[in-house]
């Protein structure tokens, strides 16, 4: 509940300031001073790009939450019986040691979602935050397929 709530107040933060940059770009557009408008013009690029990331990775995030319900509805979740650090995250040597088995999964089931996403979970354990949403982007891809 946390994460969310982070989450809503960032957006809204980045929505404020996209707007603002907005504002401020049609303020600029508007003045008769050319240069002013070739910069009101290339400051309005800014918020669309902002605008188009932030949409972006709400989505992102409302897929992978629907694919971790649906793991845990079907039961399909790796039990976390690992040791943790006393921050909660899980100790990067052990979930190193385990990775290998949730590859070989993949290997042998491609086109299986639950096994791309355990793949993501093992990423994510291991610290490999780039390779974890790879793997989840291709869990959701796979389960909208297969759905």
């Amino acid at each position: 509940m946390k994460n969310r709530v982070a989450v809503v107040v960032m957006a809204v933060l980045l929505a404020l300031y996209l707007a603002v940059t907005v504002q401020r770009a049609i303020l600029l557009i508007l003045t008769p001073v050319p240069v002013a408008r070739i910069e009101g013009v290339a400051l309005i690029v800014l918020p669309i790009i902002g605008a188009w990331a932030l949409i972006a990775e709400l989505v992102f995030g409302m897929r992978a939450q629907r694919l971790l319900r649906r793991m845990t509805e079907l039961g399909a979740l790796p039990v976390d019986d690992m040791p943790h650090r006393p921050s909660g995250r899980v100790d990067r040597e052990a979930a190193d040691r385990e990775f290998p088995k949730y590859q070989a999964e993949v290997e042998e089931n491609p086109g299986d979602w639950k096994s791309w996403f355990r793949l993501a979970l093992a990423y994510d354990a291991s610290g490999d935050r780039r390779r974890a949403r790879w793997a989840t982007r291709r869990a959701i891809r796979l389960e909208r397929v297969s759905s």
